[in-house]
């Protein structure tokens, strides 16, 4: 191949898209090996390239295959073509269809040629369209032929990629062509005649896109994180990074080559890490990681394509940060052999001193993580050691207290360890190892008592000023002379005094076993025992003391009253008795009656039942009803045994049949007589009669006065506005007014002399009272409406008068009417009255007519 810069073509480079042909400067091609070619055609993309202006330049080279000869492999001049093979010419013509002359003359049909593909590189400059190759039928010479292609690129999406000449066969590519977005195409060649009508049989063209170095390796995250053990061995995978390339990856465009540029930081050395250049495998290829000196590494990655040629292919980085792990390479270390502390006697959970480790692994990780152990010092275990999670420090603390007077001071041995294991090959430092000394220091301790809960067993009844014991304490402070005082904290009974001096216990009073204060036979009491320390200390003892019982309580009987039929049957009266005492100084019991009175023995008599129960019953066939007092001695078995004499009441009483005290019964032997009796009950009746009585009375007295009827009955008024005559009227605000005015007043001088104030409805009127004419003996039906009418004048004109438009209550109407009292019509004191002319007054009056003109039927 020739090219030409115009510059002299100084450091032109040469390349080829294929691995297997090369160029050398001079433009010569030649094989890089040897080569078996697959078909009789080859296209291959030749580059120019100039370093320094970085321009590149592209030419299409084709080959054509031919058959090695005979004759060391020269090509022969003039060589044949042997039926059925494919012959390129150098017009790039291709013959797909063959037909051959028969010898007989004949024509006969051969089979088709398969066509080779056709390579197409990706990317081309053109011009467009750029011509691929001419398909031509020889029978093109007998008739006019019309070619045509078919498929994905020609009438299929994506369309018109590729084009043909349907009078010439030239087939166009119309575009560049990208081998990412489809690498190769099938297309189907026709030849028809002028009618359409085919001449050859359709032949498939197959095209493929050449890959041009036209994209960049890509790698999947632009940052790794990978780990790596510190001192981790050289070859120790760390991890993997991968880049793709979207190019032909059996070419050298997409075949991708990893390398590190740069490491940080370069310590220990700056090649710390190497990369597998095919795989992208990380590896450390240096010893020397320490975790303590560089915790992380940055590594830059680079990915080219072209195998890795930085001068032709493409190249893309991305960054690996590997993180140093933290091992267990380094024990913990005291910071000082020794350490010093102090506590007081009798103290737990006190923090004695703290131990600080100084860890140069990971802090807050197993690695650093401290755990102490006292290896010697304290075999009573006293003391443990925490670990303080924030500051890993020891805390050496007291858990069971010391004391002073048998240890004044502790020397322990302690060691500190990680909680994970150390690594292979770490040796334990001589520095995880420290003594620890802690000094007692005393304190005032109290007293105590020995045998606390002393229990001693003595007598009730001792009597006052014995001696029961000596309740002494010991104070713990032998290296402290200091006196010890008693005194009671606790005596509910106050029975018992101490001595404040020595302790001895004696008696304040009488011990009774029968006490309240007793429990189980069992007395306690709480004593103090202080001794004079600064500050001082106490401390408490109690005794306990266990009462015998003596026989000190006689028998008491049970029941105290009891019931019994006054003729004798199978009613008796069981008894027993009861004892304070306890067990031999109670039952069996003796039950007897005393020889005096003699009635008692005459009367009664005693079955014994067993040792804690007798019968009481009647002696004689009858005794009269009542209450009778009936002493019983009753011994128990102490010894010396005491008695007691206790009187029972018994209530003898009549029976039923049934054995059972009747009512009256009961109440004869309460003691009351029968004429007693029968009094009660006469008082009884009296006193209820007397009560119905005053009932009866006041129920008719109430009905008297709620039957009390005016002149005219309100069932039997006629008339359509029916008054009461009673205190009424038309609320507080309507009593404000004259009663004159229901007068007949002959002058208005007493309406405007009147005194002011309210008088009340049912009051006389002050004042001189105006004369009335008499009453006639007949009166007129016309009276009593002139009156009301007359009223009802004076009330309009009286300036005095309430301003109220309401009827005035006519209660009062004062003396010398001339209708006269309307009472009077109830009274007839002058013997037969007519009443007659009533029927002559109107319907309104038809009814009083009927009441009072009815004679000898009312």
């Amino acid at each position: 191949v020739k090219f030409n810069n115009c510059a002299g073509n100084k450091g032109v480079r040469y390349e080829t898209n294929s691995l297997d042909f090369k160029v050398r400067a001079d433009g010569t091609m030649y094989a890089a090996h040897q080569v078996q070619m697959p078909s009789k055609q080859l296209i291959l993309m030749v580059t120019a390239w100039d370093p320094q202006t970085l321009g590149r330049w592209e030419a299409i080279v084709r080959f054509l295959v031919a058959e090695k000869s005979q004759h060391n492999g020269h090509k022969p001049k003039g060589r044949k073509t042997m039926p059925g093979e494919l012959v390129q010419q150098q017009s790039d013509t291709l013959l797909p269809w063959r037909q051959h002359q028969s010898a007989n003359g004949l024509r006969r049909q051969k089979r088709d040629w398969v066509i080779p593909p056709i390579n197409v590189p990706e990317n081309s400059r053109g011009p467009f369209p750029q011509q691929l190759v001419r398909i031509r039928s020889d029978k093109d010479k007998e008739i006019h032929i019309r070619y045509s292609i078919t498929g994905v690129g020609a009438d299929q999406p994506p369309m018109e990629v590729f084009s043909i000449d349907p009078v010439s066969g030239r087939m166009y590519v119309t575009r560049p062509m990208d081998r990412e977005e489809r690498a190769s195409y099938h297309l189907r060649a026709h030849a028809v005649d002028m009618n359409g009508n085919k001449v050859e049989n359709p032949i498939d063209l197959y095209i493929y896109v050449i890959d041009m170095n036209d994209n960049r390796p890509e790698f999947i995250n632009q940052v790794y994180n990978g780990s790596v053990d510190e001192g981790s061995k050289p070859g120790t995978y760390v991890m993997t990074v991968t880049a793709n390339d979207a190019d032909d990856s059996t070419t050298a465009n997409g075949m991708v080559r990893y390398r590190i540029v740069t490491q940080t930081p370069q310590s220990p050395s700056q090649n710390m890490f190497t990369i597998n250049s095919e795989t992208g495998d990380i590896v450390t290829v240096a010893a020397g990681l320490d975790r303590e000196k560089v915790q992380q590494y940055i590594v830059i990655v680079q990915a080219t394509d072209m195998e890795g040629n930085l001068n032709y292919g493409l190249s893309n980085t991305a960054t690996a940060i590997i993180t140093v792990t933290d091992v267990n390479d380094n024990p913990p270390e005291f910071t000082t052999s020794t350490y010093s502390g102090e506590v007081p006697e009798n103290r737990v959970e006190v923090v004695v001193a703290n131990l600080t480790v100084m860890d140069r692994d990971q802090p807050h990780s197993p690695n650093w993580n401290a755990i102490y152990r006292i290896i010697s010092g304290d075999p009573s275990g006293h003391f443990t050691i925490r670990t303080d999670p924030i500051t890993n420090e020891g805390m050496v603390t007291v858990v069971k207290a010391v004391d002073y007077e048998m240890n004044r001071a502790f020397m322990l041995t302690v060691m500190v360890s990680n909680q994970a294991p150390l690594a292979s090959g770490i040796q334990m430092s001589f520095q995880s190892t420290a003594g620890v000394t802690i000094s007692v220091t005393d304190v005032n301790e109290a007293p105590y008592f020995p045998t606390n809960h002393k229990l001693i067993r003595l007598e009730e009844g001792v009597p006052t000023g014995t001696v029961l014991t000596t309740f002494s304490a010991v104070d713990p402070d032998r290296f402290m002379q200091q006196a010890v005082r008693y005194s009671k904290l606790s005596d509910p009974a106050n029975w018992l005094n101490i001595n404040a001096t020595n302790g001895q216990i004696t008696t304040a009073a009488v011990l009774d076993r029968e006490s309240d204060y007793i429990k189980n036979n069992v007395y306690e009491a709480t004593f103090l025992a202080a001794d004079n320390g600064i500050p001082p200390a106490s401390g408490t003892g109690t005794l306990q003391i266990y009462l015998i019982d003596i026989n000190d309580n006689a028998p008491e009987l049970l029941p105290k009253e009891a019931q019994i039929c006054e003729k004798p049957n199978l009613n008796v009266i069981n008894i027993t008795a009861t004892d304070a005492d306890i067990d031999p100084n109670v039952g069996p019991f003796v039950f007897e009656l005393p020889s005096v009175p003699s009635a008692v023995r005459k009367n009664w008599t005693i079955t014994r039942l067993n040792g804690d129960y007798a019968q009481l019953s009647l002696r004689i066939m009858y005794l009269e009803a009542g209450v009778y007092d009936v002493p019983i001695i009753v011994t128990d078995s102490g010894n010396p045994p005491l008695y007691n004499t206790s009187v029972i009441k018994v209530k003898v009483c009549p029976c039923d049949e049934n054995g059972d005290c009747t009512t009256i019964g009961a109440v004869a032997a309460a003691g009351l007589g029968t004429g007693a009796i029968i009094a009660i009950l006469i008082c009884i009746i009296i006193l209820l009669t007397m009560v119905l009585l005053f009932v009866v009375w006041m129920k008719r007295r109430e009905k008297e006065r709620h039957t009390k009827q005016l002149l005219i009955d309100p069932e039997d008024d006629v008339r359509d506005n029916i008054l009461k005559y009673d205190e009424e009227g038309g609320g507080e605000e309507d009593q404000d007014y004259d009663l004159s005015q229901l007068q007949q007043p002959e002058t208005m001088d007493h309406v405007l002399n009147k005194t002011p104030g309210v008088r009340r409805v049912d009051e006389r009127p002050i004042g001189a009272e105006p004369q009335y004419p008499i009453r006639p003996v007949i009166p007129h039906p016309g009276d009593i409406g002139d009156f009301i009418n007359e009223g009802l004048r004076a009330a309009d004109n009286d300036p005095t008068a309430p301003p109220y438009d309401s009827l005035l209550v006519f209660d009062y109407e004062g003396s010398g009417s001339t209708a006269g009292s309307v009472s009077s019509l109830n009274s007839s004191s002058s013997g037969d009255q007519d009443y007659d002319y009533l029927n002559d007054w109107g319907p309104r009056f038809k009814k009083l007519a009927d009441m009072y003109g009815g004679g000898e039927e009312d």
